[in-house]
């Protein structure tokens, strides 16, 4: 008799954890996906805004141009969603984009991308997000790299924004929910 209710017990608890697990697993991808909503809008409020005879503007010889940024972004973001969150879809962008400099043509390329990685957060399931891929700096799970995605663009739509300053271009409110 004791046993039984142990196992019981037991098998009730896990169903409730598994539950819970479940439904936060499910508010974390409801989170990313509105995260990288935000994101896409505000890179496009922010490539727009940079004048078509800039996009090949650096702080100095050293570093990428705006527009090389904007390509730079998109391929990781395409890399990140399509290759390890879809199971190696292709990229969004070609080698043809890498070499793009006009402006309306890499905002096209921007659009694309972030149309695919939210295609693709979309349609995730929580159950995916415990599953592990061979990344190249180590094994890692899914969850992780929609974190890593995040950071990524975080940061090179950060260095944007400086250039936007230093073009004497006041950037837009920022918005980070």
């Amino acid at each position: 008799m004791k046993s039984a209710f142990v196992l019981i017990t037991t098998t009730f608890c896990s169903l409730c954890y598994h539950g819970y697990a479940q439904a936060v697993d499910t508010l974390f991808l409801n989170a990313a996906y509105a995260k990288l909503q935000t994101s896409a809008e505000y890179t496009l409020k922010v490539a727009y805004l940079m004048p078509a005879d800039k996009y090949d503007s650096r702080p100095s010889p050293g570093q990428m141009s705006f527009g090389q940024q904007l390509i730079h972004l998109s391929r990781n973001l395409g890399w990140l969603s399509g290759y390890y969150l879809n199971n190696g879809e292709e990229n969004p962008v070609t080698e043809a984009d890498l070499k793009l400099q006009q402006k309306d043509s890499i905002i096209a390329v921007v659009d694309r991308t972030y149309g695919q990685a939210l295609a693709i957060l979309k349609r995730f399931s929580p159950d995916q997000l415990t599953d592990t891929v061979s990344f190249f700096a180590g094994p890692m799970n899914k969850l992780r790299i929609i974190n890593l995605l995040n950071d990524h663009q975080t940061h090179h739509r950060g260095q944007l924004v400086v250039y936007l300053r230093m073009n004497g271009i006041k950037p837009p409110p920022y918005v980070g929910w």
